[in-house]
């Protein structure tokens, strides 16, 4: 489902409901440009000092990744981590007004927060070095108590299946799938016939800077790697009701909230 951008309050009642049936949405041009180009040029800032806190590919090992570190492109960026508080930029994104409007008509009424230990980052998909991500719900690792997470990825570039944009299978945010159809790792096992129907209902995603795809956390999700010339970046934030809280003793917990709209 798409929409438009561009006013304090996005969404229409339709659109929200699109997003509770398929489970994601798309806003063209929520942001302004000015705001993403600063973004950007902050991204490639930080890329290029390699500002902590970092992920390499070579650490996640994801298909197509480099061996380790010390092989070649073993330096490959892969995520910068905290990116509410790298740089005040992204902070004004958070905060802005017509996202803050559009995560209140999905999350509904109450305080929203964002988590700092999920996403909350810059996705980087260098060239040549980049990595597979397989078919899997975001939820895998997140511990809350309903698990009715929604991130909201910014483009910051274009994104298509040549540089490892995203694939979404809609609705599967609201099907109770088996853990056996999941290997240990929790990927979607694709040597099994009874997820091949699944996988065939896959939808593949384009973005123009600016444009926000929200998605629920329990949407099955993939991604190639990066074939294209170009680096890939995203802004990427997860938010979630204040009612959703994380499971005592976890890393979601751990990490603590910001409060981005009161109730």
């Amino acid at each position: 489902m798409h929409a438009t951008g561009g006013d304090p309050t996005p969404l229409t009642r339709s659109q929200a409901a699109a997003f509770e049936r398929d489970g994601y949405l798309t806003v063209r041009q929520l942001a302004p440009p000015e705001l993403v180009d600063s973004m950007r040029r902050v991204t490639r800032q930080h890329l290029t000092e390699r500002r902590a806190p970092l992920e390499l590919e070579a650490e996640l090992g994801y298909p197509g990744a480099p061996s380790s570190t010390e092989a070649v492109g073993g330096d490959a960026i892969r995520r910068l981590r905290g990116a509410y508080g790298r740089h005040p930029v992204f902070r004004r994104w958070v905060h802005y007004p017509p996202l803050t409007a559009c995560l209140r008509a999905l999350l509904g009424d109450g305080p929203v927060l964002m988590p700092r230990a999920h996403h909350n980052c810059i996705m980087t998909k260098l060239p040549r070095f980049s990595s597979d991500s397989l078919w899997h719900q975001d939820l895998r690792y997140w511990r809350y108590a309903r698990g009715e997470l929604v991130t909201a990825w910014l483009a910051l570039g274009r994104e298509h299946a040549g540089n490892g944009g995203l694939q979404l299978i809609p609705g599967t945010h609201r099907q109770n799938l088996a853990a056996w159809r999941f290997d240990e790792a929790r990927f979607l096992r694709l040597d099994l016939t009874e997820n091949d129907a699944l996988v065939a209902q896959r939808v593949s995603v384009e973005l123009e800077a600016g444009d926000v795809l929200f998605f629920h956390s329990r949407l099955l999700h993939a991604a190639t790697r990066n074939a294209g010339p170009d680096p890939k970046l995203a802004a990427v934030f997860t938010f979630r009701r204040h009612d959703d809280e994380p499971l005592p003793g976890s890393r979601s917990e751990a990490g603590g909230d910001v409060t981005i709209l009161p109730g």
